[in-house]
């Protein structure tokens, strides 16, 4: 029986059970793939408090060492649901294992939408990237393109506006989804181009390094080759909960429905970093998120909540 069992070992996930230790609960991490979760997409991360430059990479390996030094046990299996037996709760997982804790956090985070081009995989943090915010500033005075036409597509294309050459937004719909005045704002710039219609259909390279892409018009069936140092993908996130939805409550977009205090309606449970609603997912939020679902959830064991 382990004190607190987390599942997934992102950020959020590590960040928990490193505070769960540190309080003295036994705690154990299940992950299904490789411990770090999205901010292994970064090869620099330059806006972590206290760290002036790291890869995605190596902050993940140094978080998965630091629980290990700390006494964490961990898993490699797919969590497939929880069981609820008051006192204590079940994880299940796909390979067929029971793992029984007094507390869950589940930190399960989002995949980001892909547009399921071959060699898309390949080039993610090389070429490809989901963040302004993370990555705009290695395409300081470069030319890239957004794919997307919403609110997240049209706030990301600002946010590199003011760094980069050019800015084009490839958006396969006829217009954009986004703000109106998100979008007046946007295109009111002159270095960002706005093409609708356009459906990428595949990523171009040379020597296996990023060079652009080609787009076809949905109306005219006319290809077009656009080149670009970088490609900002943001056709939405997904966030995977759907397992966990009888004991969690979740919003109309699928992201756990719960605040700050990363409590859920069922006591003994917990959620934390960016499959919970909220307004900002940075890698600083996902640790604030592990600290407090953790802190919460020892406060449960303790009989304090």
């Amino acid at each position: 029986m382990h004190d607190i069992i987390v599942i997934g070992g992102g950020p959020a996930g590590m960040t928990a059970a490193l505070y769960a230790l540190r309080n003295g609960k036994s705690a154990l991490v299940i992950e299904k793939g490789g411990f770090g979760g999205q901010i292994t997409h970064s090869p620099k991360v330059e806006n972590y408090p206290g760290t002036l430059q790291m890869s995605g990479n190596e902050f993940a390996d140094r978080m998965l060492e630091q629980i290990l030094a700390q006494g964490a046990e961990i898993e490699i299996e797919t969590v497939t649901g929880i069981e609820d037996h008051g006192e204590y709760k079940t994880v299940v997982t796909e390979e067929g294992s029971r793992f029984d804790g007094k507390a869950v956090v589940i930190a399960t985070g989002v995949k980001h939408r892909m547009l399921g081009l071959e060699g898309e995989n390949e080039l993610v943090g090389e070429g490809i990237s989901f963040c302004a915010v993370c990555d705009g500033d290695f395409y300081t005075g470069k030319n890239v393109c957004v794919a997307g036409g919403g609110n997240s597509a049209l706030q990301e294309a600002l946010l590199l506006s003011d760094k980069c050459a050019s800015v084009t937004v490839v958006q396969d719909l006829p217009a954009c989804t986004g703000e109106e005045r998100l979008q007046a704002l946007l295109f009111s710039r002159e270095n960002v181009k706005l093409l609708t219609d356009m459906k990428i259909l595949r990523l171009l390279t040379e020597g296996g390094v990023f060079r652009g892409l080609e787009a076809e018009n949905t109306r005219t069936g006319e290809k077009t080759a656009l080149a670009c140092d970088g490609l900002f993908v943001a056709i939405g996130l997904i966030p995977e909960n759907g397992p966990f939805a009888a004991l969690a409550d979740l919003n109309a977009w699928g992201y756990f429905d719960s605040d700050e205090n990363c409590r859920t309606r069922t006591p003994g449970i917990f959620v934390a970093g960016d499959c919970r609603s909220k307004a900002v997912r940075q890698l600083t939020t996902a640790v604030a998120d592990g600290s407090a679902a953790a802190l919460a959830a020892c406060r449960y064991l303790n009989g304090q909540a």
